[in-house]
């Protein structure tokens, strides 16, 4: 009897635990309490049940979404603040889908309207913002799905996937985060770090060769509200901060050299204290007098390259932070998607000992906040955490709502900049390897590999500019003795090398935060890869100054 009693005492409080576990999700009615959510889903209930040209399809599907930005900037130059900028506003989104899931009015372009809404909460303002977009876009998705239909008549095949992908849907509210700055101290303090290299002792005897000295700090929080006819309501908030350094010269020869630092994170205080930036800005400008005069790389040289790992992190978003996002490839087309991975699927895209995923769950890595996390998308799906390389094989793609095959459902990877349509994006690409390395275990496995095949020297990188350029390379000896040089491309870094020259990886990760549009985070390793090419660049070099810069 007592066993009888205990059992349904038990079973009473796992039914009021699950109750109240269910009573704790958001509502329609929670949602509402927002006063943007509120005139949003009036005028989405409107729009589903009204909005029918005579003689056309009914809209099957809308979405709207409001982005608030609360944009904060302010930029100096040799020591001299060039003013700041503070905007907030509000744009919207419409997206509207006629057809069904399988066949509708969606394309490459993107799909429905924008507007400039209201910056406060009126809700015949915001409503008539939404009214006013819905109208375009339906137009917009009426011309669409008769183009679509007249193409499809004209290709022999089929299309290998639905158009729009079914998700069930959402009630997600999250708190609004509000920007924290303090706008006088940023504009003083960005000015004093432009102007380091006249003022700090350990670098100021060679300020007459600098030609620009800038930093900024950038600060912004945006708000989105989505709401879809499919049911899902979302509230979600995120901010980023940044400062940034750059300087360049001039070598004799006329080339031009630059040089750049940042600290990034999602508060003011996961940022460089002034004295670390400072740090970091003051070692960028003493490395351009040690470029100033270092030699030009003359001899084209074919083997072994070291990428560190903040050179490795740039070089593997560039290559693989597209290759893996799946997008819908032209009508009549038998490609699975589009990209340098679009016949990759099970394929072998990097060596068996290495290993990637896209987690947008992973908030921070050693302590440090990653700017690339999230927890629901630009489409109101959730974030999921994909394996994308399993030793080495290229196993899944980033998917939005728009399947390809084998990929039917978002992984929640649709993401969109400010007023763009989502696409599928990284988050936090993380890739790791196997038994990985030492930086110690790295550069000794280069210069055996020096050794082996007889090498004069080998190379180093150390950090990349644009175009996968080189700022610092490094030549190496065989008794490990570095050189700075200058004046280099690289060749051969690419897709295939990826798959094929990767001889060994670190084992430690640099995090490479990008403030961005949406904001993306790389976790990358050292890269050993066994064959490159280093050479001369061919580019034409600029006249120095006809005249010196002012005392």
């Amino acid at each position: 009897m007592k066993r009888t009693r205990l059992i349904s005492t038990l079973v009473a409080v796992v039914a009021f635990v699950a109750l109240r576990a269910i009573s704790a999700q958001p509502t329609r009615a929670d949602a509402e309490k927002d006063p943007v959510l509120k005139a949003m889903l009036a005028e989405l209930d409107r729009s589903m049940g009204q909005l029918q040209l005579q003689g056309f399809a009914k809209p099957f599907f809308i979405q709207y979404r409001l982005e608030e930005v609360d944009d904060f900037e302010t930029t100096a130059e040799y020591g001299s603040s060039e003013g700041s900028d503070h905007a907030r506003q509000r744009v919207a989104r419409i997206t509207v889908h006629v057809g069904d899931y399988k066949t509708d009015s969606s394309g490459a372009r993107g799909d429905g309207a924008l507007e400039i809404a209201v910056l406060d909460d009126d809700p015949i303002a915001l409503r008539s913002v939404l009214w006013a977009g819905t109208d375009q876009a339906y137009k917009n998705a009426l011309s669409a799905f008769a183009q679509k239909q007249a193409e499809l008549k004209q290709v022999q095949t089929p299309p290998q996937s639905d158009d729009f992908s079914q998700e069930k849907p959402i009630i997600s509210l999250a708190d609004p985060i509000a920007l924290h700055v303090d706008e006088n101290s940023w504009v003083d303090r960005v000015a004093r770090a432009s102007g380091l290299y006249r003022t700090d002792a350990t670098v100021s005897t060679n300020q007459r060769d600098i030609q620009y000295s800038s930093a900024s700090f950038r600060a912004r929080a945006t708000t989105t509200w989505l709401v879809s006819s499919e049911g899902t309501i979302v509230r979600k908030s995120a901010v980023e901060y940044q400062e940034t350094f750059a300087a360049g010269t001039q070598a004799s020869d006329g080339m031009r050299l630059d040089r750049s630092y940042g600290s990034s994170g999602i508060s003011p205080a996961e940022l460089d204290s002034e004295a670390d930036f400072n740090k970091h800005a003051v070692t960028e400008l003493a490395s351009l007098a040690e470029l100033r005069t270092a030699p030009l790389v003359e001899e084209e040289y074919h083997g072994p390259l070291l990428f560190s790992a903040d050179a490795a992190a740039d070089t593997l978003r560039s290559l693989l932070g597209g290759a893996v996002t799946a997008t819908r490839p032209a009508l009549g087309t038998e490609a699975r998607t589009n990209g340098a991975f679009a016949s990759s699927y099970h394929a072998r895209v990097l060596p068996d000992f290495m290993n990637v995923v896209d987690d947008p769950s992973l908030k921070t890595f050693n302590g440090k906040a990653l700017l690339g996390a999230y927890d629901v998308d630009d489409e109101g799906v959730p974030a999921q955490a994909v394996k994308l390389v399993d030793e080495g094989r290229l196993e899944n793609f980033l998917i939005g709502r728009q399947p390809v095959r084998d990929f039917p459902r978002s992984s929640g990877h649709g993401r969109a900049g400010i007023t763009g349509p989502a696409r599928p994006t990284i988050g936090v690409l993380k890739i790791t390897a196997d038994n990985g390395l030492s930086t110690d275990e790295l550069n000794k496995k280069l210069l055996d590999m020096a050794k082996y095949r007889g090498l004069q020297n080998v190379y180093i990188v150390e950090t990349l500019g644009a175009e996968r350029e080189p700022r610092l390379l490094y030549r190496v000896s065989p008794d490990g003795k570095r050189e700075l040089v200058r004046g280099a491309v690289l060749d051969d870094v690419d897709d295939r090398a990826l798959r094929s020259s990767i001889d060994a990886a670190g084992k430690d990760l640099w995090v490479a935060n990008s403030f961005g549009d949406p904001p993306t985070t790389v976790l990358a390793p050292a890269l050993l890869f066994s064959d490159a090419t280093v050479r001369r660049a061919n580019a034409k070099n600029d006249k120095l100054p006809f005249y010196p810069p002012p005392d």
